[in-house]
């Protein structure tokens, strides 16, 4: 099969779990011997190596450049609108997706669904990370209502839906029922972190990812502010960047922790942040809305139970269960009191075992099988 992804980002040049979905699932696809493309933006032509190319071979994968970079965020941490514009635009004014015979298109940011429909009006697929439904009331206001309007939208265009978790798939099923729905789950490879040693420097809790508000940092940070006065040689790695990396640190600094809680920034390989990840106690993921929490599977896949909140929005709190992790109210006091019952009782061999097997449930091989196959269906 001709595949093409479409979807703002590229991994590795951007980090996010929707851009290293796409990009675990088509090198395996590309193994497979399909023919598969990314069209995006041109991130990667920022990177000395492939500077001013517009089309690239990455492990096997074209990757399509269809417009500039832009910034992804506003000055207020929401998602820039117009980079969603601008994106759909180039979507219609720069892809040639007709001859292809699966064109997955990522939900968000929405637009770009709408100009893929039109460019590929045969075998359309929209892959769907989250479904906001009423949150865009709290993401946006009054101006929600158009956010909702136009997410409703993508839900029309075409049968063919992945959700990628079962809360994902819930909250679609409150504006329509396609015909040919499907949940798909992020994964791991469970191959490669099983080989990987655990970092030199040691931290009893981490987190991973962009730094953005609804991740919701600060809970962690309010959390180690508690922690010091039982053990004040606590360490926490936050690791990523984002809009609210400078909130955060000055919070940091606020609290006087800043020799306890540590910022790094993404890390350029996925080894080291999988060796980080293995040499901590806990990974901590505080997000109040997740679509599905792909560093969740990959934290137990280190052999390291994780802490998110018991949240609405929050899907990667159905991926917990009792021996991978533990569910917490959005409350530092609790947090604090969790994270000091790790320091002083450890994580057992026992529970670290027990996480790495519920891991190999979401390995990327039977991730891919299982896409394969609903594209198979559809080509027929």
């Amino acid at each position: 099969m001709k595949i093409a992804f479409i979807y703002d980002t590229a991994f590795p040049w951007i980090t996010g779990g929707a851009e290293r979905r796409i990009y675990e699932i088509a090198t395996r696809l590309v193994n497979r011997g399909h023919d598969v493309h990314i069209f995006s933006l041109g991130y990667w032509m920022e990177a000395e190596h492939y500077s001013s190319k517009e089309i690239i071979q990455y492990n096997g994968i074209t990757y399509h450049s269809v417009g500039k970079p832009m910034d992804l965020y506003t000055e207020n941490n929401t998602r820039s609108i117009r980079e969603a514009l601008y994106f759909a635009r180039c979507i219609l004014t720069n892809a040639e997706l007709n001859d292809f015979d699966i064109v997955d298109c990522q939900g968000f940011p929405y637009f770009s669904c709408y100009t893929s429909k039109l460019k590929n009006r045969k075998n359309l697929v929209i892959t769907v990370h989250e479904v906001w439904n009423d949150y865009w009331y709290e993401y946006l206001g009054k101006l929600g209502l158009f956010g909702k309007i136009i997410e409703k939208g993508i839900f029309h265009l075409t049968k063919n839906i992945i959700c990628v978790s079962q809360l994902t798939y819930e909250n679609m099923l409150k504006n329509k029922t396609p015909d040919n729905a499907t949940i798909i789950s992020n994964g791991v490879d469970t191959n490669e972190i099983t080989f990987i040693n655990p970092h030199r420097e040691y931290s009893d809790v981490i987190f991973a990812g962009r730094l953005i508000p609804e991740k919701h940092v600060d809970l962690i940070i309010n959390a180690i502010s508690k922690v010091v006065s039982v053990h004040p040689r606590v360490k926490c790695k936050v690791i990523g960047n984002g809009p609210s990396e400078a909130y955060l640190k000055q919070l940091t600094a606020d609290l006087n922790i800043e020799n306890n809680v540590i910022f790094e920034d993404f890390c350029e390989k996925q080894d080291e942040l999988y060796s980080k990840i293995k040499s901590s106690s806990a990974l901590i993921l505080p997000s109040k809305r997740e679509g599905f929490g792909i560093i969740v599977i990959e934290a137990n896949a280190c052999g390291v139970p994780v802490i998110t909140l018991d949240y609405p929005m929050n899907a990667a709190k159905d991926l917990i269960r009792e021996d991978n992790g533990w569910l917490v109210d959005d409350n530092p006091e609790e947090l604090a009191n969790l994270i000091c019952r790790i320091i002083d009782d450890g994580v057992s061999n026992q529970q670290r075992k027990l996480c790495r097997n519920y891991a190999k449930e979401y390995d990327w091989n039977h991730i891919a099988s299982l896409t394969e196959k609903y594209y198979y269906s559809i080509k027929k």
